[in-house]
């Protein structure tokens, strides 16, 4: 083996459509308060009765079955989530069971909104060592459960939803250097823990988000292109190789304010799926890019920068070829 691939993609959302207008009669906002601070117009919000589990299966079983795999053929799954409510068993060890895997090693990481990047980031690192032949990495969450519905600087920024990844090994020098034709490239990730409190759930048995909203807007403006440009760096490529970027949908102001210092093509694609589905934390890389690839708005095999950043302050990062 000489590397690892993403070889199928599946997304889910709740069915509930929460808009702007919606919000604003429930607290003190309004839908161009919201559009000009966020770039956000709806979100998703799951049913009383809908778990981090029934999101994370349905993502999942889509992407498996796009990937054309029996169940026992995956040897790993993690969860990333934040918002999960069980803590033993795990909710990967729920989807397992969900799923018909039979004896894959499942775990949950809870890195906030870069979790799923860096879930990634291990699952190409267990397929590269021979622990794994195929993994599912799943980003799932479901923000309305920590959602403070009074402040209204952080209710119009969450949704819920899932997204997951097939990971497969790639053999006989089916990689190149970095991303390659069809691989993951090298991650770029770290913390810096003096930040800790900028993302955060507050509260021991029922928290809720909270942020430090122009903290996180300076750290992410300031920092984020320089690690992105690194990530390109590990995988041999430079910005301008990029066939689309996929950073975490935190805020769209965010994102353009990032991309703007990476000198990108005109031509490349630029998710922003935060429009209509706001905040997902570690679901919002996957979603988005399972969208768009559903969509063919990124050739199979182009290469996609993928850049998420969260609660920590942490930060994972890495160019994929798109499946």
């Amino acid at each position: 083996m000489s590397g690892s691939r993403i070889a199928a993609l599946g997304h889910y959302q709740p069915s509930r459509v929460l808009t702007n207008d919606e919000l604003s009669t429930m607290v003190d906002t309004s839908d161009e308060w919201i559009r000009r601070r966020t770039g956000i117009a709806t979100r998703r919000i799951a049913a009383p009765g809908e778990s981090v589990t029934d999101m994370a299966a349905a993502a999942a079983g889509k992407a498996l079955a796009s990937a054309g795999l029996r169940p026992s053929g995956i040897g790993l799954i993690a969860v990333a989530t934040c918002t999960a409510i069980d803590r033993c068993p795990s909710t990967a060890a729920q989807v397992a069971a969900r799923l018909g895997i039979p004896s894959a090693v499942a775990y949950d990481l809870n890195n906030g909104c870069a979790g799923f990047t860096t879930a990634l980031a291990g699952a190409d690192h267990a397929v590269r060592a021979g622990a794994a032949r195929h993994a599912l990495v799943i980003g799932a969450e479901k923000m309305s459960d920590v959602t403070d519905w009074t402040d209204r600087g952080t209710c119009v920024l969450l949704g819920d939803g899932a997204g997951a990844a097939v990971i497969s090994a790639v053999e006989d020098g089916g990689e190149a250097e970095g991303a390659g034709p069809a691989g993951i490239g090298p991650v770029v990730w770290g913390s810096d823990p003096t930040r800790a409190d900028a993302v955060r759930l507050v509260g021991e048995w029922h928290p809720r988000f909270a942020q430090e909203g122009q903290s996180v807007f300076r750290w992410a403006t300031g920092e984020l292109p320089a690690i992105a440009r690194e990530a390109c760096r590990r995988a041999g490529l430079t910005p301008a190789d990029l066939a689309a970027v996929v950073t975490h949908q935190a805020n769209l102001r965010i994102i353009e304010a990032v991309l703007r210092q990476l000198d990108l093509r005109d031509d490349v694609v630029i998710a922003q799926d935060v429009v209509e589905s706001g905040n997902t934390s570690a679901a919002s890389v996957p979603l988005a890019l399972s969208k768009l690839a559903e969509r063919g708005a990124i050739p199979s095999g182009a290469p996609v920068l993928l850049l998420a950043f969260g609660g920590g302050l942490s930060w994972a990062g890495q160019v994929v070829a798109c499946p």
